[in-house]
């Protein structure tokens, strides 16, 4: 009996060492991979940025005048403000820093990430901002602000979340419906809980 089971102990261990030097293999195609598209994307030369989806903030679409005597309301209020007045928003959520720098040139790296980082901004103080809204009851106005965040196609959870409560009060089940070809061009890791949120509020 001992020398099956020691013949099966050797096929074990030649099985280990086989796939673990297959996968030491793959890290370092992937590696490689990786270093020479880097090098690829620090060696390319700036190119213009005209196909940036740049984001304006509608403030003429925002109840920018409700609660503004509130002292919270009133610095979120002064940060959208101040995003606006600051230059180009974009949302890059996604996108690596290699692939940006192979689309727009490696010398637009900085000037790209401040931009996103703007965007970054933007989407959380609009969900700090509808959900100050929610909390008062002003559900119409919180749903416009919200309504705004997801047609940046913000990965904020918790914006959706609002909007589906909101849409419930309002037994609007087909604006929850809506939502979700938004939820699935997203280019985010939290799609996919996104999506069930959503899916299972219909």
């Amino acid at each position: 009996m001992k020398y099956p089971i020691f013949a099966s102990f050797i096929v074990f261990c030649l099985w280990l060492l086989y796939e673990i030097r297959k996968h030491k293999k793959m890290e370092n195609q992937a590696a490689a991979s990786f270093w020479e598209k880097e090098a690829a994307a620090n060696s390319t030369r700036r190119k213009p940025l005209d196909d940036l989806a740049y984001i304006h903030i509608p403030f003429d679409a925002l109840p920018m005048d409700l609660m503004s005597d509130d002292p919270r309301i009133r610095e979120l209020h002064d940060t959208l403000h101040g995003l606006a007045e600051s230059g180009p928003i974009v949302n890059l959520t996604g996108i690596s820093n290699t692939d940006l720098k192979l689309r727009y040139g490696a010398p637009n790296i900085n000037l790209l990430t401040l931009y996103d980082q703007k965007y970054t901004t933007l989407a959380r103080t609009l969900q700090d901002l509808g959900a100050a809204l929610y909390e008062k009851e002003y559900y119409d106005q919180a749903c416009a602000v919200l309504e705004f965040a997801v047609s940046t196609h913000t990965d904020v959870s918790a914006t959706y979340r609002l909007l589906i409560s909101i849409y419930q009060k309002q037994n609007r089940k087909d604006k929850i419906s809506a939502l979700i070809p938004i939820a699935e061009s997203l280019n985010s890791s939290l799609r996919p809980s996104i999506l069930r949120m959503l899916q299972d509020a219909c």
